[in-house]
């Protein structure tokens, strides 16, 4: 079973606690404020979020989403995504072999403070091991990179 190391979970959960809040404070703005709500409603929906090391492969899929349309937050780790997604994005592509914390280990915890958001999961290195964990986890693909543009926007497009 993949989990946050042990060396890395102290600093996962304090860097969670940030965008658990966001997403607590998100959802009593939104049942407090119905006007409120859809405005945010709109923004968050409107937002893929791409979380990878890479910064070639960000641009990469920045430009992409971007030229189809779509708003992107790029994020270069995990824990960049922790402390600067300050509203979760309507769907995350996320890469699986990251310093720090894979995607894998990123998905762990944000299932375990009640996140459903809809993942895409893509490596360089596929195999069965990851894809019975991001199955377990509710991921709902795994691709390998290069990926497909087709792919990567049909996700898109199913999400917003």
């Amino acid at each position: 079973m993949n989990r946050v190391r042990p060396d890395m979970d102290q600093r996962a959960r304090g860097m969670g606690a940030l965008w658990q809040g966001s997403l607590l404070s998100t959802a009593s703005a939104t049942q407090s404020s119905p006007a409120g709500s859809k405005r945010m409603q709109q923004d968050h929906s409107s937002v893929v979020g791409v979380v990878d090391d890479d910064s070639a492969v960000l641009d990469s899929f920045r430009f992409m989403l971007e030229v189809a349309g779509y708003r992107v937050a790029t994020f270069g780790s995990a824990f960049d995504f922790l402390e600067n997604a300050s509203e979760p994005p309507a769907c995350l592509i996320l890469d699986q072999y990251m310093p720090d914390l894979t995607g894998l280990e990123l998905v762990e915890h944000l299932r375990s403070v009640g996140s459903t958001m809809p993942i895409l999961l893509i490596t360089g290195l596929p195999s069965p091991e990851i894809t019975v964990r991001a199955a377990e986890l509710g991921i709902e693909g795994v691709i390998e990179k290069p990926p497909d543009e087709a792919d990567i926007l049909r996700f898109a497009t199913t999400h917003l």
